[in-house]
Parts: structure tokens; C-alpha cells; sequence
């Protein structure tokens, strides 16, 4: 490996694990944000919302605009707005002002991932290609999962707005690599569909609006929420209309969805937002406000998670060439398959000890998933349809997340709600049970402190039902996905090695 080949790879893939990481970085900062930016809990989910949104509209425009500048202007563009607006987010004063950086992070940051693994594609020779998607992979997947760790040790340890200001000698390290070893792209005129883009980013940003704060709202109990459901599907369908039938140069063609593998690998990429994102949301809460650990120790004990993802990364990008893409996605749907019924198990008296194996198994899952799908998506499209099909792929994957998140979290929160109407009924002075647990702690069924303490004892047992649906939600949702492996058509010898160098984020 030659050493522009390092730098290159050093510069791409240090922009990109700063944008992944930026995703959940935050998250266990926004209590901490509440008070200094004059929030409330309610409105600073719009410091996460106004992020998704712009990242999702802008990621489809990935080809376009880099057929229009070439990859590396836009690449330069992209990490130099990405590293001032993240300083412009961490001096911020007020909520409205952190609302329109973090949108200004989203619009800068939503090509960066699509941009890095289409160079790291193209620096690697074919036969190594399997090498490229597993390096970029390591960033992409272990990211999000360190980001909650390293942003309730900055929390804690210095201030908020940290989790912001590390991002500043990383994309000046990214910017400075990437001007002076990054080869450009020819560049082509294109016409901008308008009408197209517009349509699309009204229907993916109430879209992500929807999912975004659907739990928080009680979905369509939201008036806004219900107006934002309309207005996403009328746009889409417009959207889909005009591209499939208007006279023009459409913003990307649909009709690469007619390509078997790219089909199956968007529905698996949609399908494991549940299992994966979902789940690691899930794992996260579990362990923090179930079991009570502190926001960093408790990012500590799913790193096993990121680590598994990592090693196994490596042994997929070394065989990917030599052992069927399908037979290694099938292994991670198995192992998935596994943690996930090990959490199912999971009860207030487990240790932290016991998180380990099934965390693992999770982060082997994703390893082996990962990296054949995205791989598998491109073998067999024409390479005239390559940036379309990233823009397209990268969105899907977004939304699939978010999608993920929110079906899970919702399914949880109305678990709970009914374990805890099933269980309160047993809360009566004339409860046997109720007795029976108060009378050591000498305290009657009548005695108010008495019943409080059973008011918790039947919250946390009701909580722990809704984590072990959820669970088991989570798991089925990974056995799903196994029919569609039938689906996939096992390219040619050396398919992957001609395949395009795309990004399939």
C-alpha cells in the first residue's frame, strides 16, 4: 500500500468517522444544554430533528453535485462548512441559534460519508475492494456506537460544548490530507430538477419530522404531525409521478430498483434500522435508566459491541473475495439473531458482566452483515447509474435508522404503559400480595409510603416487560430478513472487483 494511498485513506475516513460520529455524539448532552440555551426538555429534540432533516434532504444530491464541482471541491466544501458550523454550534447562545447550526452541520455533513467510501473505493484496486469496504465499515458502524461514550466523558469532564469543538482538529487534520492527496473527479453539466428536489425534500424532511418526534407527540394525536403525514405522502407520490413519467432530466433514476441485489439490500438496510439502531437505542436506556449506571460507564460496557464490529470487519474484508457475500450475511443474521434472544433473558438482577456475550454477538452480526450488503448492493448495477444508486442507498440507510429508532422506542414506551395498567391492579388494600411485600418493611397496605414503594416496584417490573418485548421484537425482526437472502442473485466470479466505485452508505 503506497503512502498516498494511506494519506488518502486517513483524510476520507477521518471526515467520516467526524460526521457518524456527530449523530450520537450529543445525545447525552442535551440534559446539560437545557439550561444554558434556555430550553426545555419538550424543544431540544430540535437540536437532534433539524440535524436528521437536513442530512436526509441534501444526501440524494450526493451525484449531482459531485458530477457538477467534481469530488474533491465538493469533498473540501463539505468539510470546511462542516468543521465551522460545528464551532458555531458549540459557541452558541440560545436554542434558535443551535437550531440553525446543527441544521448547517446537516447540510454539510450529509455527503460526507457517501464521498469517503466512494474514494476509498476508488484508491484500492478491485481485487481489494472487499479490504476498502471493510476499513470504511469500521468507521461507519463503531462511530456511533463510541460516540455516547466519548460524549458523557466531554460532558462530564469538561463541558458540553466539547462534543462539538473536537470536531475542529479532526476536519482540519481531514481538510488539510484531502487538498493535497485527493484526486479529483471530471466534472459533466447537468441540469438541477427543481421541481423534483423540492418535492423529495418536502417528503424527507416531514418524513423525518414524523419519526423524529412521533413518540414524544403520541404520533397522530398531533395535529402537526397528521398535516406532516399528508404532506410527506403527497409529496412522495408527486415525486415518484413526475420521475417516472415527466419529460426531463430527473434527479436520479428509479428504475434501479429493478436491479434484484440493489432491491434486496435497501429492504435488509430498512429492516435492520429495528434490530440494530433500534436496539442499541434500547440497550442504551436499559442500561442507564433501568440499571442505573452512569452515561459513561454505561457507554463503556457496550464498547464489547463497537469492538466485535471492528475484529470482524477485518476478517470479512480480507475474505469478502473468496466466500459468498450471502453465506457471511446469513452467519450475522444468525449471530444477530442470538444476541438479541440473550437480552430477551434480562431481568433488574442481571450484572453488567452479562451484557458482554450478547453485545458481542451483536457487533459480530453487524460486522458480517455490513460490509457483504453494501458490497452486494453494487455488483450488479451498470456503472453509468452509480451516484444515483449511492445518493439513493445512502437515504435509505438514514431513514431506515430513523425508521428503526422510532418504531422501537414507540413499541417500548407502549409496552410499558400496558404492563403497568395489567400490574396496578394489584395495588389494593385488600391485595394479599401488596401484604405480603410490605410486611417486612412493616408497613400496611393503607400506610402511603407503603403504597409508593409498591407504585415503583410494579414501574420498574412493568419497565422490565416492555425491555423484554421490545427484545423480542428486536428479534424477530432479525429473522425476517432471513427470506430475503433467497432473493439475492449470487454474482459472477469477479463481479465485485469490476463492480463501480460508489458509496453505499
Amino acid at each position: 500500500m503506497n503512502s498516498n494511498r494511506v494519506l488518502t485513506g486517513i483524510a476520507v475516513m477521518a471526515a467520516t468517522i467526524m460526521q457518524v460520529l456527530d449523530t450520537t455524539i450529543i445525545n447525552v448532552a442535551l440534559p446539560n444544554m437545557i439550561g444554558q440555551l434556555d430550553a426545555t426538555p419538550d424543544n431540544i429534540s430540535w437540536v437532534l430533528t433539524s440535524y436528521l432533516i437536513a442530512s436526509a434532504i441534501i444526501m440524494p444530491l450526493t451525484g449531482f453535485i459531485t458530477d457538477r464541482i467534481g469530488q474533491k471541491r465538493f469533498l473540501l466544501i463539505s468539510i470546511a462548512g462542516f468543521v465551522v458550523s460545528s464551532a458555531l454550534c458549540g459557541m452558541a447562545t440560545s436554542l434558535a441559534q443551535m437550531v440553525l447550526f446543527r441544521f448547517l452541520q446537516g447540510v454539510f455533513g450529509a455527503s460526507l460519508v457517501p464521498l469517503s467510501q466512494s474514494i476509498m473505493l476508488q484508491i484500492f484496486p478491485g481485487e481489494q475492494r472487499g479490504k476498502a469496504m471493510a476499513i470504511w465499515s469500521m468507521g461507519v458502524m463503531v462511530a456511533p456506537i463510541m460516540g455516547p461514550t466519548l460524549g458523557g466523558w466531554l460532558t462530564e469532564q469538561i463541558s458540553w460544548r466539547w462534543t462539538f469543538y473536537i470536531n475542529l482538529p479532526v476536519g482540519i487534520l481531514s481538510f488539510i490530507l484531502a487538498m493535497r492527496h485527493v484526486h479529483d473527479t471530471p466534472t459533466r453539466e447537468r441540469r438541477m430538477d427543481w421541481l423534483g428536489f423540492a418535492s423529495l425534500g418536502l417528503g424527507i424532511g416531514a418524513l423525518q419530522l414524523i419519526l423524529d418526534r412521533g413518540n414524544q407527540d403520541d404520533w397522530f394525536s398531533s395535529q402537526t404531525l397528521v398535516f406532516a403525514a399528508l404532506l410527506s405522502v403527497a409529496a412522495f407520490i408527486f415525486f415518484i409521478v413526475y420521475t417516472l413519467t415527466g419529460k426531463h432530466h430527473p434527479l436520479f433514476d428509479l428504475r434501479i430498483f429493478r436491479d434484484r441485489n440493489y432491491l434486496v439490500a435497501s429492504l435488509i438496510m430498512t429492516t435492520i434500522g429495528i434490530g440494530f439502531f433500534g436496539g442499541m437505542l434500547l440497550q442504551s436506556l436499559f442500561l442507564q435508566n433501568f440499571l442505573g449506571y452512569p452515561t459513561f460507564e454505561a457507554g463503556l460496557y457496550m464498547a464489547p459491541r463497537g469492538l466485535a464490529s471492528f475484529l470482524v470487519m477485518i476478517f470479512v474484508g480480507k475474505f469478502v473475495n473468496r466466500i459468498q457475500p450471502r453465506n457471511f450475511i446469513f452467519v450475522g443474521i444468525c449471530a444477530s439473531i442470538l444476541g438479541n434472544y440473550m437480552m430477551t433473558r434480562f431481568t433488574g438482577d442481571i450484572t453488567a458482566n452479562d451484557l458482554i456475550v450478547p453485545m458481542m454477538l451483536q457487533g459480530m452480526g453487524m460486522g458480517l452483515i455490513f460490509v457483504p450488503i453494501s458490497t452486494l448492493a453494487f455488483t450488479t448495477l451498470p456503472k453509468e447509474t452509480a451516484a444515483e444508486a449511492a445518493g439513493i442507498y445512502s437515504l435509505i440507510r438514514a431513514v431506515g435508522s430513523s425508521f428503526g429508532i422510532a418504531i422501537l422506542a414507540t413499541y417500548f414506551s407502549r409496552s410499558t404503559q400496558q404492563s403497568w395498567s395489567l400490574l396496578r391492579g394489584d395495588i389494593t388494600p385488600y391485595s394479599e400480595a401488596l401484604r405480603n411485600y410490605l410486611a417486612p418493611l412493616h408497613l400496611g397496605a393503607q400506610d402511603p409510603q407503603g403504597v409508593a414503594m409498591a407504585a415503583r416496584a410494579v414501574l420498574h417490573q412493568a419497565q422490565n416487560i416492555g425491555y423484554i418485548d421490545s427484545f423480542w421484537f428486536a428479534t424477530l425482526n432479525f429473522v425476517m430478513m432471513l427470506p430475503l437472502l433467497l432473493l439475492v442473485r449470487t454474482p459472477k466470479k469477479g463481479a465485485a472487483a469490476s463492480a463501480p466505485a460508489v458509496s453505499a452508505e
